[in-house]
């Protein structure tokens, strides 16, 4: 019985591909290119769009606990690493780069 059902699944299944990127417009595809959601709540791209800029998390609340200098280091801006940088380039197209 086990065979059997192997051998219906091999000869139902496609041989496999890898998926080749198409060039076509977005209207000829019918989708969009979406942008990430949480990168898109999170950085900012400066100016000359080579580098993204966030805020550091953990400075919002329960601060009566934290040392002066952790709250003093947690409220500066956070820039973005080369490799950062062009993961968010991807993240955030087509509208990431200004």
């Amino acid at each position: 019985m086990f065979s059997s059902l192997t051998s219906t699944l091999r000869s139902s299944t496609s041989i496999w591909r890898p998926r080749m990127f198409s060039t076509t417009f977005v209207a000829e595809a019918g989708y969009k290119m979406k942008s990430h959601s949480g990168a898109k709540k999170r950085w900012r791209s400066l100016a000359s769009g080579s580098s993204f800029k966030r805020g550091k998390a953990n400075h919002q609340h329960l601060n009566v606990t934290k040392p002066p200098a952790r709250k003093n280091r947690l409220s500066t801006t956070a820039y973005s690493t080369p490799a950062q940088t062009h993961k968010l380039k991807k993240l955030l197209l087509p509208y990431g780069s200004n």
